[in-house]
């Protein structure tokens, strides 16, 4: 399967997600999508990544603002509707709130394989 295929699929997914989450009570807006090389070293230096191989690159990785009742939100608790509904609409969908190392619940994205999630909330 191409890129472009895979990035048009996550993106139809993101649609269905974001129809999801309206019907739960929350309001999404974009956070990011795509980070430049450049960025994703800015990142690196940082401390919010530790790897240069960001889904984000690739543009199969979104990061959402994500609110409830008008406030921003971040619990993993409060956000596990959405990653559990996220990981049901392709195998290769992951959700930051399921990371092993780091936690990165308005994290969400469709790789070759499930990360290990490195950025830092």
């Amino acid at each position: 399967m191409s890129l472009v295929t895979t990035q048009a699929e996550f993106l139809l997914d993101m649609c269905k997600l974001i129809q999801f989450a309206t019907g739960q009570g929350f309001t999404l807006t974009a956070g990011e999508l795509y980070r430049t090389p450049e960025q994703q070293e800015i990142y690196m230096k940082t401390g919010r990544s530790q790897t240069m191989d960001s889904l984000h690159l690739k543009r199969l990785a979104v990061d959402f603002n994500i609110f409830k009742g008008g406030k921003l939100v971040g619990s993993k608790t409060v956000l596990a509707p959405l990653g559990a509904y996220w990981e049901t609409l392709n195998p290769l969908n992951s959700w930051g709130g399921n990371g092993k190392k780091l936690v990165d619940c308005p994290h969400f994205s469709r790789g070759p394989t499930k990360p290990e999630w490195t950025r830092v909330t």
